[in-house]
This record gives structure tokens, C-alpha cells and sequence, in this order.
């Protein structure tokens, strides 16, 4: 099923009838699963994120509007109010009233793409490392999050 707005900016495609998605241009928004767990509002704004940490969303890009991304995946108006709220206070997105949200200029988001990268790659290095040691799998996972428990606890 397609839809289109007058404008043509999104439309919502049903695969199988089973995985809607909404396209905003060249961004996939997956329909949020509320039986998985994880609030709807944190899923909605880990794919934004993930969006433009990817380059699929770039400074300046207009995000859709509240009551067309909210329709379009079956979400409460409040709940995309509430993400964008959030990711503008993040200085993630601008929300320019009467014009929409848009993507923060580089200046806010480089800095936090690059130590994303970073991070990765010293991860992969990292995993290589342990890895070349002869660790397995499983034993790496269950050191990281041994590490991850030990240090998120001392807060």
C-alpha cells in the first residue's frame, strides 16, 4: 500500500503486510513495537539518531511533520512531540516554529558523529585484540559486559 502526501514527501509501504514503513526521502522510519519493551518514544528517537549519526539524515534535512510521521506509524501526536522536544534539547534537531524540525547544522553534531566513529573503531581494534588472544565469542561478550555492569554501578 502506498500513500502519498500533496507535496509527495513521504509515503507508507506495507511489506507482507506485516513491516509498514514510512520514507521520507531516502530515511526509513520502521513502525515502533510496543511489545518489545522499550518505549516507543526511546525507539522513535534511536532511529532519528541513528538516521543522522549514518549520513541518511544530513544537517538541514526537514523531518516530517508531527501529525504526518504520527499517523504515518500509528503513534500518538504527543509521543513525536515529545522526540523532537527531546533531540532539540540534545541540539540534535532545531524545531523552527510554524516551519517544522529540521537536522542541527555540523557544528552541533560532527563532533558527537566522529566520537561515535571513533569508538568504533576502537571497539573493532579492541575485539581484534582479544580475539588474536585467543578469546572466543562468548568470553569477550561476557568480559565487556562484566566491565559495563562494574562501571554503570558506581554512579
Amino acid at each position: 500500500m502506498v500513500n502519498r502526501t500533496d507535496s509527495g514527501e513521504w509515503f507508507l509501504l506495507s511489506i507482507a503486510r506485516t513491516v509498514p514503513l514510512c520514507y521520507f526521502y531516502s530515511t526509513v522510519f520502521r513502525k515502533p513495537n510496543p511489545s518489545s519493551g522499550v518505549p516507543i518514544y526511546v525507539q522513535l528517537k534511536e532511529q532519528i539518531r541513528h538516521a543522522i549519526e549514518t549520513g541518511a539524515l544530513a544537517p538541514g534535512d526537514q523531518l516530517p511533520g508531527i501529525r504526518s510521521l504520527a499517523e504515518t506509524l500509528v503513534i500518538n501526536p504527543n509521543t513525536v512531540i515529545r522526540v523532537y522536544r527531546e533531540l532539540e534539547g540534545e541540539k540534535t534537531l532545531e524545531i523552527k516554529h510554524g516551519l517544522g524540525a529540521f537536522v542541527a547544522s555540523r557544528r552541533n553534531t560532527n563532533s558527537k558523529t566522529e566520537g561515535l566513529r571513533d569508538a568504533q573503531q576502537l571497539m573493532r581494534d579492541f575485539v581484534h585484540t582479544l580475539k588474536a588472544q585467543g578469546l572466543d565469542e562468548g568470553e569477550i561478550r561476557r568480559l565487556l559486559e562484566a566491565e559495563l555492569n562494574e562501571m554503570f554501578q558506581e554512579r
